[in-house]
């Protein structure tokens, strides 16, 4: 499960490392396709600093509850753009690249080890803590 996590952790950290860079720096692939789908330009800047942030989160140590904001975060951008393509009545071949980072993000928080998840309640009321 560790080598599962690690390697999906990795592909997502760094589509979101990239793909916000991208975003922020207005260039392609990210850029030219949220105009295309007919998102204001000031979007980019939002979304580009928002997956940077995700990125950082994911991969530093702790900050379950943050980790777990992330991965919301990376789930409705990646719901999001099949969304809009599908809206814009675009190839299904659009949706794969989204989907695919979709399958690896929903992997990457199922398998996330112990220490980067939030504390089971159950378990901390068993052993009498607040």
């Amino acid at each position: 499960m560790t080598r599962l996590y690690w390697t999906t952790t990795a592909l997502i950290t760094a589509e979101c490392a990239g793909g916000g860079l991208a975003d922020l720096l207005r260039t392609p692939p990210f850029y030219p396709v949220m105009i295309d789908l007919g998102y204001p330009p000031y979007l980019a800047t939002i979304m580009g600093t928002a997956k940077l942030i995700a990125a950082v989160i994911i991969v530093v140590p702790a900050l379950p509850r943050l980790k777990e904001w992330a991965y919301a975060g990376i789930t409705i951008n990646l719901v999001g753009a099949i969304a809009s393509h599908v809206a814009m009545h675009q190839s299904p071949s659009n949706t794969v690249a989204p989907a695919a980072f979709l399958a690896l993000t929903l992997i990457s928080w199922a398998t996330r080890p112990p220490t980067r998840r939030l504390p089971n309640r159950a378990r901390l009321e068993q052993v009498g803590a607040p």
